[in-house]
C-alpha cells in the first residue's frame, strides 16, 4: 500500500500544471494513456524495474537545472551526412531552423497537423505500441509521454527515402522540461533512416513508436551528449511484420541520468531486430541505463542486443535486457551481450540479462562481463612508443567497436567513430 501511495504521489507531483492539447483521435489516445497512468502511478526507487536507477529526478514536480550549452559548443548533428534536418528547441519545433521535410521523399507532419485529420494513419499507431508495451512490465514514463507530449512528428515511408531524417534537439533553457512523441510507419518494402542528436532539454521524456510492415527496413542512429547535466528517459516501441528489419544504435557521452528503454515485438516470420549501444561515463554523477525487452512471437526471427559501456571516476552503468520467446516462435535466433570497461575501482556496472523461452527449437545466448583495460595490450602499445593515454583511447575504441558495427551505413558509422575519437582526444590531456 505504501508503495502504491508513493507512486500516486509521484504522479500527482509530476503532472501538476501539465496540460494536453488535441482533439478527436489524439484526445482519445491521450485519455487512454492518462487512465494507464492513474492505474500505475510513476516509478519510485522501490520498483523492481528501477532497482538500479533512482527515477526521482525524472518524476519530480520541476526539473533540476541543467546548464545549457552554447551553440558554438555543440557538435553538429551528423554534419557530414546528407540529411533533412528537423529542429526542436527545448522541445518546441523550430520551422525556421529546419529543412523542407519534402526533401526526404517521405511523408512528414507535425503531430498537431496529423491530429487535425480524423482518418490519419497515425490514429492507429499513436499510443498503441506504448500501451502494448506495458505488459508484462509497466512503463509509466512512456505513458506520460503519450498523455502529455507537447510536440512530435509523424513520418510515413512508402518507398526508400531519398535522405535520412534528422531530429535535432537543441537545449537553451536551464529549466526546460520537454516531452515529445513521434510515430513512424514503414510501409511494405520501404526503407528509412532516422537520426537523432542533441541534449534536448534539462529534462527530456520521449516516446517513439515504429511500425515496420512486411519487408520494410528501419534504421535508427542517435547520439546523446556530450552535455554533462541532462536527465532523460527515452522509449522506443517497435512492431515488426514478416521479413522486416529494425536496427537501432545509440551513442551516449555523459549526462547526469539517462534511461533508454527499447521494446520490440517480432510478430511476423523472418523478421530481424538489432539494438546496440555504446556509452562513456565520467564521474560519480553519471548513470546510464539501457533497458531492453524483445519478444519473439513468430518463426525464424533474429534479435541481437549489443551494449558496451566505458566508465571511470565513479560512473555507473546499468543494463537490463530480456528475450522472451513464445511457444510458436520456433527457430528463434536470439543473442545478447552486455560488457563494461571499468577504468578505475570506483565505477560500477550493474547487469540483469534474462532469457524466457517456451519454444524448443531455438538458438539463444546471453552474457555479461566487466573488466579493466588489458594490461598486456596496453604494454604492447606503450612499448612501441604510443603514449599511455593515447593507448588507452585506442583500446577503448576497440572495445566499443562491436556495438558500432551494428550500423549498416558506413558513412554514419564513420561519423560515430569520429565523435568517439574526438571525445577521447579531449580527455587525453
Amino acid at each position: 500500500m505504501a508503495l502504491a501511495e508513493a507512486k500516486r504521489a509521484a504522479l500527482a507531483a509530476r503532472t501538476d500544471g501539465l496540460t494536453t492539447a488535441g482533439e478527436g483521435w489524439l484526445a482519445t489516445a491521450r485519455d487512454g494513456a492518462k487512465a494507464r497512468l492513474a492505474a500505475m502511478g510513476l516509478p519510485v526507487k522501490r520498483d523492481e524495474y528501477w532497482r538500479y536507477t533512482d527515477p526521482s529526478s525524472l518524476t519530480s514536480a520541476d526539473p533540476l537545472p541543467a546548464t545549457a550549452r552554447g551553440a558554438e559548443e555543440d557538435e553538429p548533428g551528423f554534419a557530414g551526412i546528407d540529411q533533412v534536418r528537423l529542429v526542436f528547441v527545448d522541445g518546441v519545433f523550430d520551422a525556421k531552423a529546419s529543412d523542407d521535410p519534402r526533401l526526404a521523399g517521405v511523408e512528414i507532419e507535425r503531430l498537431a497537423e496529423a491530429a487535425a485529420r480524423p482518418g490519419h494513419w497515425a490514429r492507429d499507431l499513436y499510443g498503441v505500441l506504448e500501451a502494448r508495451g506495458q505488459t508484462p512490465v509497466e512503463r509509466p514514463l512512456a505513458a506520460l509521454g503519450t498523455a502529455y507530449a507537447t510536440e512530435g512528428v509523424v513520418i510515413r515511408a512508402t518507398a526508400r527515402a531519398k535522405k535520412p531524417v534528422s531530429l535535432i534537439y537543441v537545449h537553451e533553457s536551464e529549466t526546460s522540461d520537454a516531452i515529445l512523441h513521434h510515430c513512424i510507419r514503414i510501409e511494405s518494402g520501404a526503407e528509412l533512416t532516422v537520426l537523432e542528436s542533441g541534449p534536448a532539454a534539462a529534462r527530456f521524456c520521449k516516446v517513439m513508436e515504429v511500425e515496420v510492415a512486411d519487408g520494410g527496413r528501419f534504421h535508427h542512429i542517435r547520439t546523446q551528449g556530450p552535455d554533462l547535466e541532462r536527465r532523460a528517459a527515452t522509449h522506443v516501441f517497435a512492431r515488426l511484420a514478416a521479413n522486416a528489419l529494425f536496427k537501432s544504435f545509440t551513442l551516449t557521452a555523459n549526462g547526469r541520468l539517462t534511461r533508454n528503454e527499447v521494446v520490440i515485438e517480432l510478430t511476423g516470420p523472418d523478421s530481424m531486430a538489432h539494438v546496440a549501444g555504446a556509452s562513456m561515463g565520467d564521474g560519480g554523477d553519471f548513470l546510464h541505463d539501457d533497458t531492453v525487452f524483445i519478444t519473439h512471437a513468430a518463426e525464424r526471427c533474429e534479435s541481437r542486443q549489443v551494449f558496451k559501456k566505458v566508465l571511470k571516476n565513479g560512473a555507473t552503468g546499468v543494463f537490463q535486457g530480456k528475450i522472451l520467446v513464445h511457444a510458436k516462435a520456433q527457430k528463434t535466433d536470439g543473442y545478447q551481450i552486455s560488457q563494461s570497461l571499468l577504468l578505475d575501482d570506483d565505477s560500477q556496472f550493474l547487469a540483469k540479462p534474462e532469457l524466457e523461452i517456451y519454444a524448443d527449437d531455438v538458438k539463444c545466448s546471453h552474457g555479461s562481463t566487466s573488466g579493466a583495460i588489458d594490461d598486456t595490450a596496453l604494454f604492447y602499445l606503450q612499448s612501441r612508443g604510443v603514449p599511455k593515454r593515447v593507448a588507452q583511447s585506442l583500446l577503448v575504441l576497440a572495445f566499443l567497436s562491436e556495438a558500432i558495427q551494428e550500423i549498416e551505413d558506413e558513412a554514419i558509422a564513420e561519423d560515430i567513430r569520429g565523435r568517439l575519437e574526438g571525445w577521447l582526444h579531449r580527455h587525453e590531456h
